[in-house]
């Protein structure tokens, strides 16, 4: 998922468009965007599909104000239809107000049970109604920040929130830092964006990111700061998964660009994980950093060997196994003038359920390559992730289940080797406080349930 704020620019909702749909790379579910007109009115417009799909030229000039909020949707299984597209909007006695978010709040369970026990009705599975019911001010003359701050209080887990009155645009990040937030300039107006590659496309200047547990006030006065929870308890724990698959390349997360990143888990692959081979391929898109290089620590020559059809989604956030398994054949195809007769060191990010690799490698094979080398450029993922990823079971992850040696047959790669714990830390230039959980089992929050009730 991703979020787009836009404060004080014109055609706000031009521009939220051509945002949200640089990020579409986040999620291809669904997408919305809610506008605030000249009047102070809020408009709304939201559907499932690309954004190129739910919006046209039509439906983007009936939105258009100077500030808005955008959205693309990625979910789980327990979270789809339209109900669950954001931004929601929301009626109440202080002010409408609309809401956009990414991640995911581990004690949401908890906190809805205890305010539908008070009287509150919730209509979808988004954490983004949860925090509307948290904010909701009982006094009209309490500024409404510290309702916010009392409700953010309340949460735990990783959490972006984009939160719109008609004069006003909150920017709210989690005090661990899970996933991105980034400010930036247009003229004299202001955009948050979950990623900075959407500040290329819509022109503006990158400022600085949303600190952990900051909370960012955007109206006509300027831009201002606070924080929900003391500073010196926010511990930065970027989702590690931010850097290895779901950002773009040309995206720069707290200071640290994603090309860079992956380009020296490459480089470090190859010196833990050497193989006689005569070509590198990666996978694209989100692998092709790292195998350039693996490339050019090797010295083997990096090679276009498979080819992206451009217009199938990400298979990895398909909906469903069966999408995901129909998704990989769409999507990718073997060169094999490229492929046929050699040795392939195929790199990839990631190994999660292992549907995509083993096709891969099937292709590979029927394409007329002798050996294939499978490098993974991130380590083992043995445990489920509670803050975003959509790996909540044990038994969707193959390599929970199944050695390096078992793994490496289940997809029929001739080798399997991954990137080690420390390799990973050590690829983020200026930072080692990512969070691996998803990689050794250490969560940085409490999970509110054990491994085994996620399983049953």
């Amino acid at each position: 998922m991703s979020v787009l704020g836009v404060y004080g620019v014109e055609h706000t909702a031009s521009i939220l468009y051509y945002g949200l749909h640089t990020m579409q790379h986040r999620g291809q579910e669904g997408c919305g965007m809610v506008c605030v007109d000249s009047e102070g009115n809020m408009k709304r417009h939201r559907g499932l599909g690309l954004v190129s799909e739910v919006f046209n030229e039509q439906k983007i000039a009936a939105l258009d104000g100077m500030m808005g909020i955008g959205h693309v949707l990625y979910t789980g299984a327990a979270s789809r239809g339209v109900d669950n597209v954001q931004p929601l909007y929301f009626h109440h006695g202080t002010g409408d107000f609309a809401l956009a978010h990414n991640g995911n709040v581990v004690n949401a369970e908890i906190l809805t049970t205890a305010l539908e026990n008070r009287g509150s009705l919730f209509h979808s599975h988004s954490d983004a109604e949860l925090l509307a019911h948290l904010i909701k001010k009982d006094n009209p003359n309490e500024p409404r920040i510290f309702s916010i701050i009392e409700a953010l209080k309340q949460m735990e887990g990783a959490f972006v929130f984009l939160i719109m009155t008609k004069n006003r645009l909150y920017a709210c990040r989690d005090k661990y830092g899970f996933h991105p937030l980034a400010i930036g300039k247009i003229g004299d107006g202001y955009v948050v964006s979950s990623e900075t590659c959407a500040f290329d496309t819509i022109g503006a200047e990158f400022v600085r990111d949303v600190a952990p547990g900051e909370i960012v006030t955007i109206d006509k006065k300027g831009i201002r700061s606070s924080f929900y929870t003391e500073q010196e308890c926010c511990k930065c724990k970027m989702c590690a998964m931010e850097y290895i698959y779901f950002a773009r390349p040309d995206s720069d997360i707290d200071g640290c660009n994603v090309h860079a990143y992956r380009k020296e888990s490459g480089r470090r692959l190859y010196k833990e994980s050497p193989v006689e081979a005569d070509i590198v391929v990666g996978v694209p898109d989100s692998s092709l950093s790292a195998a350039q290089g693996y490339s050019e620590a090797s010295g083997l020559p990096y090679e276009m060997g498979l080819i992206k059809n451009k217009y199938v989604g990400r298979t990895f956030i398909q909906p469903s196994q069966n999408l995901r398994e129909k998704g990989v054949r769409m999507k990718l195809s073997p060169v094999r003038s490229i492929v046929s007769g050699k040795r392939v060191v195929l790199v990839d990010d990631s190994i999660v359920r292992g549907t995509t690799s083993r096709r891969i490698v099937n292709m590979l094979r029927e394409a007329g390559a002798t050996e294939v080398h499978v490098r993974i450029a991130s380590p083992t993922m043995t445990h489920p992730c509670f803050y975003g990823v959509d790996t909540s079971t044990l038994e969707e992850l193959m390599l929970a289940r199944m050695s390096v040696e078992e793994a490496c047959k289940a997809i029929g790669a001739d080798t399997l080797a991954f990137l080690s714990y420390e390799s990973t830390l050590r690829s983020a230039i200026g930072r080692d406080d990512m969070c691996l959980a998803c990689f050794d089992g250490k969560y940085p929050t409490p999970i509110y349930q054990n491994i085994e009730d996620v399983n049953k």
